[in-house]
């Protein structure tokens, strides 16, 4: 304990380590700068305390001070107190400065390694994770556990398929493949790849499975989706014996939203209320979009009344939930209620209610909404916020306006802009902006259907066969094919799924 003591001439009993154990880093900041101005060394130990108590606090700030008082003190080249420093750089978020003091270290072990990578995989830059990683192979250190759930995390987020299975068979030339964490990591790393077969293999193959396992595989079947197979998934975990968590049931009840199963929602919202897990903000809000995109807009609002945390999430499910059912003036009458109550609206705020605006009919309203976003509330428009302008004229019948909308966009329209004006096009009988938004959308996605089906409703209503057919033969030449529509039906806890053209189903 001695060596974290500073001099009795600098506060006698004063202990730095006490100090960061007790959360007073300026003070514990102050003792150790008070120790450098009189050229007495502060232990290396106590450094490493107070660097980590910055990384665990985020204070980049106090961090470089540190890092400072290292470098005055001569310290700065040993690798322990360098490896922390990685870290709390990491940590902090500066990916910059752990990466400049990571190569400044002559030697490297697996965890400055594992550090850096970490740093690149959690800020967004999987690809220099994966090369560093890649790296660290070819100068002979061997990763551990925790650099292989780090790399692969990377992996899920690109989404980097193929380094992802290299990985894996590096996983299991190292003995690693039978732990559990890794396990579930693979799981999540093919599933978020795309890669659902490959992911359920994984799991099939795991001798022990838990929460976050399954949970991985449910997501997994869920985002593409299965909902389903997702919701069978819930019903084999439990027969297992396991105890979903909420990021769980957050999962399952989005798959009951995405298709509308409104008796299995029903049944993991009784599940939840067991499980005590109502009183979650997260869990509440997905509660709030599950009723609401099954249609029960009432129990929605139950629920979102019943919350006794509410976030900005919770709003915007309310609200999007009033847009969706077209009740504009019930998600406008919210959006003021929201401003009253503290909670400061987002992008995705205006997005709900500039499509209620645009179901509802109320266009005036929606473009002085659209001017507040910019001006008020500092939100940057994206290309959804421009796309729902174009739709707000286009469904109240003002084609020209939206056409002209579209050219003074301060950013390239895309695909999205384009099919709306057309959908706006063919609802009103339109055939020159039709045609106009039609050849704007095939240039950006040459291999859509929907773009060809549009305009041919749009010819076929107005009673030109010879240009239908015209459309219909230009598909064709182009390779393009219609994709058969699918639908879900529920009966009881029980849902089914039905494909254009498919009578495999005994009640097709």
């Amino acid at each position: 304990m001695n060596q974290y003591r500073v001099p009795d001439s600098l506060g006698k009993g004063v202990n730095v380590r006490k100090l960061c154990q007790e959360g007073r880093l300026k003070e514990a900041l102050h003792m150790v700068e008070l120790m450098v101005q009189q050229n007495v060394q502060a232990p290396i130990k106590a450094y490493a305390c107070l660097l980590k108590d910055c990384a665990r606090r985020r204070a980049l700030v106090e961090g470089k001070r540190l890092h400072s008082f290292i470098v005055q003190q001569g310290l700065h080249s040993n690798i322990f107190l360098k490896n922390t420093l990685v870290n709390m750089y990491a940590k902090c978020g500066s990916v910059l400065d752990a990466r400049q003091v990571f190569d400044s270290m002559p030697e490297h072990n697996v965890f400055s390694w594992t550090t850096i990578i970490s740093a690149y995989a959690n800020h967004g830059q999987g690809e220099e994770a994966i090369n560093l990683f890649k790296q660290m192979q070819q100068t002979g250190i061997q990763p551990n556990k925790v650099t292989f759930i780090v790399v692969l995390k990377a992996c899920a987020r690109i989404p980097a398929l193929e380094e992802g299975k290299k990985f894996h068979l590096d996983i299991v030339k190292s003995g690693f493949e039978s732990d559990v964490i890794i396990g579930s990591t693979l799981v999540d790393m093919y599933a978020k790849c795309g890669c659902v077969e490959d992911a359920r293999q994984v799991f099939n193959n795991m001798h022990e499975r838990d929460v976050v396992s399954w949970t991985a595989l449910i997501a997994g079947y869920a985002q593409q989706g299965l909902g389903k197979d997702a919701l069978d998934l819930y019903e084999q975990m439990k027969q297992d014996g396991l105890q979903p968590n909420i990021v769980t049931y957050v999962v399952l009840l989005k798959a009951c939203a995405s298709i509308v199963a409104l008796e299995q929602g029903k049944h993991l919202h009784l599940d939840i209320i067991k499980s005590c897990l109502e009183s979650d903000v997260i869990v509440g809000s997905t509660l709030v979009d599950m009723y609401a995109k099954c249609g029960r807009i009432e129990d929605a609002r139950e629920v979102f009344n019943n919350m006794h945390e509410r976030n900005v999430v919770s709003w915007n499910a309310m609200i999007a939930g009033y847009a969706q059912q077209g009740l504009g003036k019930e998600a406008l009458t919210l959006l003021e209620q929201m401003q009253r109550e503290g909670t400061k609206p987002d992008e995705v705020t205006y997005l709900s209610v500039l499509s209620a605006c645009s179901h509802s009919g109320l266009v005036d309203k929606g473009q002085h909404l659209f001017d507040c976003m910019c001006k008020e509330d500092d939100v940057i428009p994206t290309i959804d916020h421009y796309a729902c302008m174009v739709d707000l004229l286009g469904r109240a019948g003002y084609l020209a306006d939206a056409e002209d909308f579209i050219s003074k966009m301060p950013i390239q329209p895309n695909a999205l802009v384009w099919m709306t004006l057309l959908g706006a096009a063919r609802n009103h009988g339109h055939l020159e902006i039709g045609r106009r938004a039609f050849d704007s959308v095939v240039k950006l996605q040459p291999e859509d259907a929907a773009p060809y089906v549009l305009l041919s409703n749009i010819y076929a209503a107005a009673g030109w066969s010879d240009e239908v057919a015209k459309i219909t033969k230009e598909m064709n030449d182009a390779g393009v094919k219609k994709m058969p529509g699918c639908t879900w039906f529920e009966a009881g806890r029980q849902v089914h799924d039905f494909v254009v053209g498919d009578a495999s189903h005994p009640q097709s």
